[in-house]
């Protein structure tokens, strides 16, 4: 076993560190509106027209700020996994 030896003010930055690097990919990962990729990936599809048919079809939440970028709702995507889920037997 090998044991390392840090000082006080050592110990807390390094703990400050990770603490911050952890809220960074949390942050980034909660974000409410995600791009069509990230959409895409979250519902296990692979073609935007079945995006836009979910989008179309009013099962997912989308806001169209400019005309060519699409943003989803990440909230709107969980909830339509969870209705669509089905109970094991």
């Amino acid at each position: 076993m090998e044991v390392i030896c840090l000082e006080d003010e050592a110990f807390y930055a390094l703990i400050e560190q990770v603490v911050s690097r952890l809220r960074e990919k949390q942050g980034h990962e909660n974000d409410k509106w995600i791009s069509d990729q990230q959409a895409m990936q979250l519902l296990n599809v692979k073609s935007k027209t079945t995006l836009q048919k979910l989008r179309d079809e009013g099962k997912i939440r989308f806001s169209q700020p400019q005309k060519k970028i699409i943003l989803y709702d990440r909230d709107s995507i969980n909830a339509y996994l969870e209705q669509n889920a089905r109970n094991t037997f």
